[in-house]
C-alpha cells in the first residue's frame, strides 16, 4: 500500500502538511471540515503537492521535514514539482 505526503494550500494562502494513503479522500475530508482543526478554520483548501512514500514511517518523517520548511521553502517545493510535471 502506498503512502503519500501532501501539502494543502488554504484559502488564506497558508499551507498545511500531512500524510495519507488516499490523497483525494483526505482532501475531501479537509474541505468538509473533518480533516483537521487547522484546515477547518482555513477552508476551502486545495491540493498543492503530493509525494509518494514507500511506507508509513517514511511518510511521517517526510511530513515532519516539510513542516519544518518556511513558507517560502514550501512554495519552492510546490513550484519545483509542478515544473517537473509540466
Amino acid at each position: 500500500m502506498p503512502f503519500y505526503c501532501y501539502i494543502l494550500k488554504c484559502s488564506d494562502g497558508s499551507y498545511y502538511t500531512g500524510w495519507t494513503t488516499d490523497p483525494a479522500r483526505r482532501l475531501k475530508q479537509h474541505n468538509i471540515g473533518t480533516g483537521s482543526r487547522y484546515t477547518r478554520m482555513h477552508r476551502p483548501v486545495e491540493l498543492a503537492y503530493v509525494e509518494e512514500q514507500p511506507d508509513r514511517t517514511c511518510a511521517m518523517k517526510r511530513e515532519l521535514a516539510i513542516k519544518h520548511l518556511s513558507h517560502a521553502g514550501k512554495q519552492k517545493l510546490i513550484v519545483s514539482r509542478s515544473e517537473e510535471e509540466g
